[in-house]
């Protein structure tokens, strides 16, 4: 099974965590910790939607709004059965993060619905859609927080809600999200930023670890947009994907594995399980393989100090957000596997969606070839700032995660510190 994670993480918790020992590494003051250990707000409404038998149902929809130092919110809306208020701030809080790494005018939020798509029809996720922004409509705005595509969520979805946002309006205000089709303004490439952005920043980790794309085998953790994409572009430098997993199983072959095919199992059958010429393997038998790389690209908390302890791997990309609990993260740090985190890693996602924000506000757009490049640079300039930074700065007594919060922080922590807000 994709989740390993057999008790309640709290997510939140670890995320304060980490901005905690962030500041404490920078000997900054506490005020810095105490501004941005709580989001600036969360909202949770009521989204009632009438269902297909015509009975109404009622949702719990969530917006956190974590820092806007650096710019508007910016965050995705996942629909999942399982979120709540604590999830959704914990993300917002990486968000903030995410995009100080990679250096957009962004800020962090996260929004959520609890639900499951999977036991709703095309009509009832509009409905849904379009209720939650009318919910949300007052705090959001192409100024103020811009959401976009996340867990479960995708550009018709974004549609929907772009469209009732300019409903109330009163004129089309598409620039209010990212992630939109192109026919209301989206970008090319962005169904794709996020996996891109994984694989430059792997590509970068293994250059500096002295392995080979060419001649290296991998493994993902999550077999959807961010897996499949990642795991066809690592194939396509010439690496090898030995094992996959989803929600319902896995599938392992020392020799490799089409990406492509792979896929086109999963959606004729449900999962990439029973893929031909593969054995069976679970998300634990995963994470202990003798590989090159792995790639979670699911959920939260997935790699825990049990988990950590029979990794492998040399290299872990992380395309999923707040894949590692701290403990596991020292012990991945004892063993010498170079973690490029969550806020680095998959951060094409967000780089993506401020070029197509920008796009809309000028009007005009770029090419699917210009956007790759622009990506491309981003991308490296991120990883070799953390990585500079952590080389010079901080040596051996520092991850690459603890770098990137680090380089982070003080961007923050100076830009609220000119605008008056602590100091």
């Amino acid at each position: 099974m994709e989740n390993l994670t057999k008790e309640k993480i709290n997510t939140y918790q670890v995320a304060k965590s980490r901005i905690k020992r962030a500041v404490e590494q920078l000997d900054l003051p506490i005020n810095v910790y105490e501004r941005l250990k709580a989001p600036d707000r969360v909202i949770e409404a009521a989204i009632p939607v009438e269902m297909d038998d015509g009975k109404i149902k009622i949702f719990t929809g969530y917006r956190s709004q974590h820092n806007n130092t650096l710019g508007p919110y910016k965050g995705g809306i996942r629909f999942h059965p399982e979120v709540d208020a604590d999830e959704v701030k914990a993300l917002s809080i990486w968000m903030t993060f995410k995009c100080a790494v990679a250096r957009v005018p962004f800020g962090g939020g996260k929004g959520a619905v609890a639900c499951n798509p999977r036991q709703m029809s095309k009509k009832e996720m509009e409905r849904l859609s379009r209720q939650y922004m009318r919910a949300m409509a007052p705090i959001l705005g192409p100024e103020k927080d811009i959401p976009a595509p996340d867990v479960n969520t995708n550009a018709q979805v974004m549609a929907w809600m772009a469209d009732e946002y300019s409903k109330i309006q009163q004129y089309n205000d598409f620039g209010v999200i990212t992630g939109k089709p192109l026919d209301m303004g989206g970008c090319v490439g962005r169904e794709t930023a996020t996996a891109r952005g994984v694989l430059y920043a792997v590509r970068e980790a293994a250059r500096v670890k002295g392995i080979s794309l060419k001649d290296a085998t991998f493994a993902v953790q999550g077999y959807g947009n961010v897996g499949y994409f990642a795991a066809r572009f690592l194939a396509e430098q010439g690496g090898k994907l030995i094992a996959a997993t989803d929600s319902s199983g896995g599938a392992y072959n020392q020799g490799g594995m089409n990406p492509e095919l792979l896929l086109k199992h999963k959606n004729e059958t449900g999962s990439v399980k029973n893929f031909p010429g593969s054995d069976e393997i679970d998300t634990e038998g995963l994470y202990a393989l003798d590989c090159d790389i792995i790639v979670p690209a699911a959920l939260e908390n997935q790699i825990t100090a049990k988990v950590a302890q029979k990794i492998r791997a040399r290299i872990i990309g992380e395309g999923a957000n707040g894949p590692t609990t701290p403990e596991a993260d020292e012990i991945l740090k004892e063993k010498d596997v170079l973690v490029v985190p969550d806020i680095l890693a998959n951060s094409g996602g967000v780089i993506v969606s401020y070029f197509e924000w920008v796009q809309n506000n000028y009007r005009y757009y770029w090419s699917e070839d210009e956007i790759e490049r622009r990506l491309e640079r981003k991308m490296v300039e991120a990883f070799n700032h953390i990585y500079e930074y952590k080389c010079n700065n901080c040596k051996d007594t520092v991850t690459m995660r603890e770098a990137a919060f680090m380089y982070a922080l003080q961007r923050l922590a100076e830009a609220m510190k000119v605008r008056g807000w602590w100091g």
